[in-house]
């Protein structure tokens, strides 16, 4: 099973901060289990949410030079509250530094003005043919559909 957990960018400062959003739905497949009677989205997807914001940050600031995104470490991960579906929930990451292959974070989440999750964290970026240049074309392919999931997530005003 694959999440995308971003829907929508809705500001993004080149490098430095990106906003963006995620609506919940009852119709996602992980609330059946968790859980049933009481279904909200599961914390460790809450911090992908951050997670995936700045990965978009990294993609953009860096022209898609990457394939692979990953996280390195979190730290002082916090869990607020509960997000059930029907609720909306906005992301906002700044970039303490983004470099080569690493980068830091410090981002929050929140729903109708109540913080849902807050974290600092670290990616690491690389493409795969870095170690085989075999999969060069691999990385390409990866990118090039990065590129256009961006261009449905990102529509510059």
């Amino acid at each position: 099973m694959r999440f995308i957990l971003i829907d929508k960018v809705i500001s993004l400062e080149t490098g430095r901060q990106i906003k963006a959003a995620k609506s919940v739905s009852l119709a996602e497949e992980y609330l059946a289990d968790h859980f049933p009677t009481f279904p909200v989205l599961p914390g460790v997807l809450l911090l992908q949410g951050l997670i995936e914001s700045a990965s978009w940050l990294v993609r953009e600031a860096e022209n898609f030079e990457h394939s692979m995104i990953l996280l390195e470490q979190a730290r002082n991960v916090k869990y607020k509250s509960f997000l059930a579906p029907g609720a909306r929930i906005e992301y906002t990451v700044e970039a303490k530094v983004i470099e080569e292959n690493l980068s830091s974070f410090t981002g929050f989440g929140e729903s109708q003005q109540q913080r849902i999750i807050e974290a600092r964290f670290g990616l690491r970026h690389f493409n795969l043919a870095d170690d085989d240049s075999a999969l060069a074309s691999v990385d390409a392919g990866i990118i090039e559909n990065m590129k256009k999931r961006w261009k449905l997530l990102w529509r510059e005003k």
